[in-house]
């Protein structure tokens, strides 16, 4: 029988270069500070700086010896190393932060210049080197000589490659940076480096700026700026005017939603330094590249008529970073350079806004998930376009949290562990959503430290609201305190309903649907079990809740005491050990697992999980209530599960206690058997 084989689809060359481009980036941005400092320092204290102090600037000799100074080791030594580690830690955490550190060490010496790209060689390098050598004998080192081990095996392998750059990455890069160098002194003299806005330009919209800006102008424009005090390389990219002119001739020129936005767009642009946020203006109309490209022609000419230049880059690209950065003697020419460059660029754009025919209104929504397509991900800023003035920023508002880029598709409930609360609140609010008529937003649970920013909506307990938003700043995050009958859930709902009917649903095509993909694994299911009760057992899992894991009156009279009564009854399935039972004490000590409805429902931590032997829930009943946290509860539910399988015993707890005829059914039940009937028992 033949089989069909499906195609991969294959990555294009753009994407490749953007990845690339980001890596570069995240050893560089989480060192830009150290970049400001170095660019500070040197402004104020070399020879020719505001304040020029021999020892600090490294001119001079105090007491016949030359001083050192700052700038120089500071330039040499200090931020490439931060880089190599910085490189190293990205592929292997701290350890392989170390090993690309000591490797880098051997570029620096070997090569007697800045070694920035030597950096990025040997940073990812060590830190991929050490990975792959501590794979060899992971499990296989005897109790007792892991630190032995570990230590030895980084300090040779670090001592190695630091010959290795030594004798052979730095010759190389040497040769590179020299060639690069001429091939830009070249440029500068027959007057053709304002043509690189050519391919600078059009590179920033398509997101690959950060192969060339990190990977080839900040290390040569490092390089040129200790040699010239100042180097014109730091601001090819970063100059703030084009993106001003284009958006300021939209705000004069343009129609609809698209001329409402861009005044705003304008000062987060000039002012914050976030140039993505003119990319979808671009977009709209890709002849507007040419504005673009000719006001950074401008402001390069400019730059070079006048000689001036930044001593240390300009990031992120706003007018207070580039002047903070700006030389001594450059102020005149690099102001100068900004106008020019918006004031051309406002002209060129505005004869194409004015000559062209064109709906701005109808397309800038398009363009901005186009944008973010191009991107990889949301866009931090993209909600002051397509949420100006939207009545889905006006819903979002009422969450407390963010402003959404357009309609609701992906929510997730996360929790500590994302076993228990989380499945349940997914539950409830999945209901409520499905009942609004909304079946296709999707809503999963999945614990904090497996959340990503792909999210349109994030919901979690108040407790555990500053965890996730690092994560999934670009969400709107709700927060709660009550899982089974919040009032948040119908803000959500009303946000659900608001964002996909005003002004139209959104395509499943667009940014927001292509999230579906990105749903952590064990998330996934909990959409599933929320069809019906036979999930379990189509997977062939055991008995998830049994009989004699049903007490009708529990004996407990505190808290802990509930806890541990819930946990001795997994325990005497086989389901979990007792180290399981301490990590549902310590779950409930961080964040309660307080439902609402006389419903908690203990469980363990995330780290707990190599506690869990099967998946199994107990239920039991506390007629007379006890206090939890200075809540009645009557209900307990103990939970521990393994890939999912006791979610749909969760769903159907939690149908049950969003209806108070249930609820009463279970308060009046008199056997196991109703019990289990209400919940959904599933069996093998």
């Amino acid at each position: 029988m033949a089989t069909e084989t499906v195609a991969k689809p294959r990555t294009s060359a753009r994407v490749h270069v953007q990845k690339f481009g980001t890596f570069l980036s995240g050893m560089i941005m989480p060192n830009i500070g150290a970049f400001i400092a170095w660019g500070i320092i040197t402004a104020l204290f070399i020879e020719k700086g505001w304040l020029p102090v021999p020892q600090l600037g490294g001119f001079g000799e105090t007491g016949g010896k030359p001083n050192i100074g700052l700038v120089g080791p500071m330039i040499t030594y200090l931020l490439p190393l931060l880089i190599g580690y910085t490189g190293g830690k990205m592929v292997y955490d701290v350890r392989g932060g170390v090993v690309g550190a000591i490797g880098t060490m051997g570029v620096i010496v070997g090569a007697g210049i800045p070694m920035f790209i030597g950096a990025m060689i040997m940073g990812p390098l060590g830190g991929w080197t050490m990975k792959k050598i501590d794979s060899i004998w992971d499990g296989k080192i005897r109790p007792g000589f892991e630190m032995l081990v570990n230590n030895f095996s980084a300090g040779i392998w670090g001592a190695l490659l630091a010959l290795l750059g030594f004798y052979g990455i730095s010759p190389v890069v040497t040769a590179f940076s020299e060639q690069a160098g001429k091939f830009v002194e070249f440029l500068v003299q027959n007057g053709l480096l304002p043509l690189t806005s050519i391919f600078i330009e059009p590179a920033k919209v398509l997101f690959l700026n950060n192969a060339i800006n990190h990977g080839v102008l900040t290390p040569l424009g490092v390089q040129q700026s200790l040699e010239q005090g100042k180097s014109i390389l730091f601001l090819l990219e970063a100059n703030p005017g084009p993106g001003l002119g284009l958006l300021l001739a939209y705000a004069f020129f343009g129609r609809g939603a698209a001329k409402a936005s861009a005044p705003g767009a304008a000062i987060i642009q000039f002012l914050g330094g976030i140039h993505e946020i003119y990319f979808p203006y671009v977009l709209m109309r890709p002849l507007l590249i040419l504005g673009t490209i000719a006001g950074g022609m401008t402001g390069i000419a400019t730059l070079a008529v006048t000689n001036s230049g930044l001593v240390a880059p300009a990031a992120p690209g706003s007018i207070f970073a580039v002047l903070a950065q700006t030389s001594r003697d450059s102020y005149f020419g690099v102001i100068l350079s900004v106008v020019l460059a918006a004031a051309v660029s406002f002209l060129v754009s505005s004869v194409i806004l004015k000559t062209t025919k064109h709906s701005d209104e109808a397309d800038l929504g398009d363009a901005t998930s186009r944008m973010e397509a191009m991107k990889g991900k949301k866009s931090s800023v993209a909600s002051t376009l397509t949420g100006a003035g939207a009545g889905t920023a006006a819903a979002a508002g009422r969450g407390g949290v963010g402003v959404l880029a357009g309609p609701v598709r992906n929510i997730v409930f996360a929790c500590d562990a994302g076993m228990g609360s989380s499945a349940m609140g997914a539950s409830v609010l999945r209901n409520k959503i499905k009942a609004a008529g909304f079946p296709d937003v999707k809503v999963t649970n999945a614990s904090i430290a497996n959340l990503s920013d792909t999210y349109d909506v994030v919901v979690t307990h108040q407790d555990l609201t500053e965890r996730a938003k690092p994560v999934t700043s670009s969400a709107v995050h709700y927060s709660v305190d009550n899982f089974m009958n919040s009032p948040r859930y119908d803000e959500i709902v009303e946000l659900v309903r608001d964002s996909n009917t005003e002004g139209g649903t959104a395509d499943a095509g667009t940014t927001h649907g292509a999230h579906a993909a990105d749903v952590p694994v064990d998330a996934a299911p909990a959409a599933a079990a929320a069809g019906g009760g036979t999930a379990a057992a189509a997977n062939g899992s055991a008995e998830i809740l049994a009989r004699e894991s049903v007490v009708l009156t529990g004996s407990a009279t505190t808290r802990d005491a509930a806890i541990d009564e819930a946990g001795r009854l997994l325990l005497a399935r086989g389901a979990v050990d007792e180290g399981y039972i301490a990590a549902m004490h310590e779950r409930e000590e961080s964040v309660s697992t307080y439902m609402g409805s006389f419903l908690a429902i203990p469980h363990g931590t995330n780290a707990a999980k190599d506690h869990i032997r099967k998946s199994a829930v107990s239920v039991i009943r506390y007629p007379e209530g006890i206090d939890w946290n200075g809540k009645q509860v009557k209900f307990v539910v103990g939970v521990a599960g393994i890939n999912n399988e006791h979610l749909h015993i969760l769903s159907s707890i939690a149908k049950v206690f969003t209806s108070k005829e249930q609820v009463a059914r279970l308060e009046a039940a008199t056997s196991e058997d109703e019990v289990l009937e209400l919940f959904g028992k599933v069996n093998a």
